[in-house]
């Protein structure tokens, strides 16, 4: 029974998944960036579960990546979607499930899609998956990663999108509503799941502090950032994570 509980941990990150495209889908943002984050959640404890328990298998291997296309891949990029279309739509029309409800309106064509550019959105997933099946067959990011791991973007888009709903703070609200801004973190931060960068991984094997000093100052470090600077931290975090990073590359090479 027990080689069975890692693979429900990645079961819930899967509907998690599921469940947050779907209120993308039908205009609830909040709601699909909270399930994501609860899928992730389960993400982390699916590798957990499978280590403690000593029962790690090729299925669940597969079946995490699958599960993490979803959570990690799809629904970030339709959050891109959302946060390119409400740009293109400069915050006059409200969200796109109010222009269907509009009948016999002449705009509704325009109104849904107002360019091709929400379609470079779609970038995030394709990466995304291409990105999750290199891992699976590359062994040397088994005590770390080589560019930036699917829920790391997946949470630094994320927060993209509580800064554009919270309208906090203003000159970073300006930026996140401007259309090419927006396609520059897409086209970046795709490119970044693939760089050949080694990423350290937030696993400990230990607990002491000289091997393990870096997670621990990075930890703190984000907390104290939230508890300060709030959700603007968010995406700094993300790109401290990379910048420390390479930094402890640089020191230890």
């Amino acid at each position: 029974m027990r080689k069975y509980i890692p693979h429900l941990f990645t079961s819930l990150n899967l509907c998690c998944g599921c469940i947050a495209a779907v209120f993308i889908i039908i205009g609830q943002p909040l709601g699909a960036v909270f399930f994501m984050f609860l899928g992730i959640f389960f993400d982390f404890f699916d590798g957990l579960a499978a280590r403690a328990l000593k029962v790690t298998s090729e299925v669940g291997v597969q079946l995490d990546s699958l599960a993490d296309v979803i959570t990690s891949g799809l629904v970030p990029s339709l959050i891109m979607v959302h946060l390119l279309i409400n740009a293109e739509w400069d915050g006059t029309i409200g969200t796109y499930l109010d222009a269907l409800m509009v009948e016999k309106n002449p705009l509704i064509p325009e109104a849904l899609f107002p360019s091709w550019l929400p379609v470079i959105g779609l970038l995030i997933v394709i990466s995304a998956a291409y990105r999750l099946a290199k891992f699976n067959v590359d062994d040397r990011q088994t005590s770390g990663f080589i560019g930036l791991p699917t829920p790391a973007n997946a949470i630094f888009i994320a927060s993209l999108l509580l800064i554009t709903e919270d309208f906090s703070p203003a000159w970073a609200y300006e930026l996140l509503t401007n259309s090419w801004v927006l396609v520059g973190i897409t086209v970046v931060f795709s490119l970044l799941m693939h760089a050949e960068i080694r990423l350290f991984a937030l696993k400990f094997k230990s607990f002491g502090i000289k091997e393990n000093g870096h997670i621990y100052a990075f930890l703190l470090a984000s907390l104290v950032g939230l508890l300060v600077f709030k959700l603007i931290a968010i995406p700094f975090i993300i790109i401290g994570y990379i910048l420390v990073s390479i930094l402890k590359n640089l020191t230890t090479n």
